[in-house]
């Protein structure tokens, strides 16, 4: 799943980028900046830990925001995809 949103983050930086240079810098930098987050806070070997309620919302974030990402791009068949996951991982 996170590879998922990563991809996602990605392919955003990509579409909303004006230029060559500006579409490869966003597809490269956005994910590697939520790779470094998720490391850092929210990956099960997270050198920070938080709290419970903190942990969830950083979740929350990073795995619900691609959705809204997709869908401002009228991508919505890919956002259904990418909700399917989404939803299964809330209900575990």
């Amino acid at each position: 799943m996170e590879i998922f949103a990563l991809a996602v983050y990605g392919y955003w930086g990509y579409k909303v980028g004006n230029t060559g240079i500006m579409k490869g810098f966003l597809s490269i930098v956005i994910p590697i900046g939520i790779a470094v987050v998720w490391g850092i806070f929210g990956s099960p070997k997270a050198s920070v830990q938080l709290s419970v309620p903190l942990h969830l919302i950083l979740e929350a974030l990073i795995f619900l925001v691609p959705v809204g990402l997709l869908l401002s791009l009228k991508n919505v068949k890919l956002a259904w995809i990418c909700t399917v996951p989404v939803s299964s991982w809330s209900s575990a």
